[in-house]
C-alpha cells in the first residue's frame, strides 16, 4: 500500500492541509478523497510507500503484549 497526502481547497475556497489516504494507486486515493470533499480542488498530493510487517500478528503475542503492560500498570499502582 501507498500512503498518498493531500492539500486541497474546499468548494468554498477553505484550505485543508496533509489528509492522508492509504490506497494501492492514488487514482483509488483521489476517489475516496472526493467521496470526503466533493467538488474540492488538488492543490498537492505526496506518496510515500509504508513498509509491509514482516510478522503476522498472532494471538500469543498480543496477550504478552496486554499481560506486559497490566504488570508495568499495578507496579506503578496504577490500573
Amino acid at each position: 500500500m501507498i500512503r498518498y497526502g493531500f492539500n486541497i481547497r474546499t468548494r468554498h475556497g477553505q484550505r485543508v492541509e496533509n489528509i492522508l489516504i492509504m490506497a494501492p494507486s492514488q487514482d483509488d486515493a483521489e476517489r475516496r478523497l472526493r467521496q470526503m470533499y466533493h467538488h474540492c480542488v488538488i492543490v498537492d498530493c505526496q506518496e510515500q510507500s509504508v513498509p509491509r510487517r514482516l510478522e503476522p500478528l498472532d494471538v500469543d503475542s498480543i496477550i504478552g503484549l496486554i499481560s506486559a503492560g497490566m504488570s508495568s500498570a499495578q507496579e506503578s499502582g496504577t490500573q
